[in-house]
C-alpha cells in the first residue's frame, strides 16, 4: 500500500476519534463522580451549534470555541439541577437532556444550514512534520487532536495521583462516607457535571468549526451515544478511552475510503455507513458478557442519588 495512503488513513481516523476523545474524558469524569448523564448527544449538538453561530458572527475559531463550552455546560447545569438538587432520577433526566439539546439545535439552527466557515488550517510542527510518513500522520493537525491527548495524559495523572482526583473517586464509590469526614459532595459532583458539559460542548465545537466547518441539523450523529459506550468500553479507564476512540475513528474512516475508492465490493453503501455503530454495538455486547468486570470497575454509586443530611 502506497505510504501516503497509509499516512492520509492514519491522520483521518487521529481526526474522526478526537471528539470522541474529548467528549468521553468528559463523562469519564462525570461518571467517576457518581452521575450518569445520558445527555451527551444534546449537549454535543448545542455545543457545535453555538459554536458554529459565534464563528458566524465573526469570532475566531479559538473564541467559538469556549462559546460551545459555555453553552454544554449550561446544559449539564440544568441537568445537574434536576438530579442533584431536585433529587430526579438520572437516567430519565440524561435521555430528555439529549432529546431536548437535538431538538434545540435543530430549530435554532435553521438560519445557519446554508452558512460555511472558513477551513481551519492544521498546525506545521517543526522537524516532526518533516518526517516520512510519521509527519503527516501524526503531526500536522489542528490543535484540539493535540488537545485531546493532552487531556488524556492529564486526566490519568488527575485520577492516579492527585488528591482532587482521589477525592472525586471517593465521591464517585461512597458519597456517604466521602461527606461524614466533611467533603461537599453536591459541589464536586456538580463540578464534574459541569466538566463534563464543558468537553461535550468542545466536542460539539470541534465538529461543526474545525472538523467539517459548517452547520447542518444531525451533524453529531450520534457521536454522543459513542462516546457514552466508549466509557463503558473502557472500563472507565482515560486511555482505553483514547483507545476505544481511534478504533472507532478507524472503522469510521476505512469505510469511507473504500466509498471514495470506488472498490467494486458488492456491498450497499448504507452497511458501509452503518460500520462504525455495529462495530461499537459488537464491542458492548463482547463486554457485557462479562459483568462481574464491569461492577467491579464502574463506580459504586454511579447514578445514586445523594442527599446530604442536615
Amino acid at each position: 500500500m502506497d505510504t501516503s495512503l497509509i499516512a492520509s488513513i492514519v491522520a483521518a481516523t487521529l481526526v474522526a476519534g478526537t471528539p470522541l476523545i474529548i467528549v468521553a474524558i468528559g463523562e469519564l469524569i462525570t461518571e467517576r463522580a457518581g452521575v450518569l448523564n445520558l445527555g451527551a448527544e444534546g449537549m454535543m449538538a448545542v455545543g457545535a451549534l453555538a459554536a458554529f453561530a459565534a464563528a458566524h458572527a465573526g469570532m475566531s475559531p479559538w473564541l467559538a470555541a469556549p462559546v460551545g463550552m459555555a453553552a454544554g455546560i449550561a446544559m449539564a447545569l440544568l441537568f445537574g439541577y434536576l438530579t442533584l438538587t431536585m433529587q430526579a432520577n438520572q437516567v430519565a433526566s440524561g435521555l430528555a437532556l439529549a432529546i431536548f439539546g437535538v431538538g434545540l439545535a435543530a430549530f435554532l439552527g435553521k438560519p445557519y444550514e446554508s452558512a460555511p466557515l472558513p477551513a481551519v488550517q492544521p498546525l506545521h510542527i517543526p522537524l516532526l512534520g518533516d518526517l516520512p510518513l510519521i509527519g503527516p500522520a501524526l503531526f500536522h493537525h489542528q490543535a484540539l487532536v493535540y488537545v485531546s491527548w493532552g487531556l488524556v495524559a492529564f486526566t490519568v495523572w488527575f485520577l492516579d495521583r492527585s488528591r482532587a482526583g482521589l477525592v472525586l473517586r471517593a465521591v464517585g464509590e461512597s458519597p456517604s462516607a466521602a461527606h461524614a469526614v466533611g467533603y461537599p459532595v453536591l459541589a464536586i459532583r456538580y463540578a464534574a457535571v459541569a466538566f463534563g458539559g464543558a468537553m461535550a460542548g468542545l466536542g460539539g465545537a470541534f465538529l461543526s468549526v474545525f472538523y467539517t466547518p459548517l452547520w447542518s441539523e444531525g451533524m453529531v450523529a450520534g457521536r454522543g451515544w459513542i462516546a457514552l459506550a466508549l466509557v463503558v468500553f473502557a472500563t472507565w479507564r482515560p486511555l482505553r478511552v483514547m483507545l476505544g476512540a481511534y478504533l472507532f475513528g478507524g472503522v469510521l474512516v476505512s469505510q469511507l475510503f473504500v466509498q471514495g475508492a470506488g472498490l467494486r465490493i458488492e456491498i450497499p453503501a448504507q452497511l458501509l455507513s452503518a460500520l462504525p455503530y455495529l462495530a461499537t454495538i459488537g464491542v458492548l455486547v463482547l463486554i457485557s458478557r462479562n459483568p462481574a468486570a464491569i461492577r467491579l470497575n464502574s463506580p459504586a454509586s454511579l447514578g445514586r442519588a445523594f442527599r446530604p443530611e442536615r
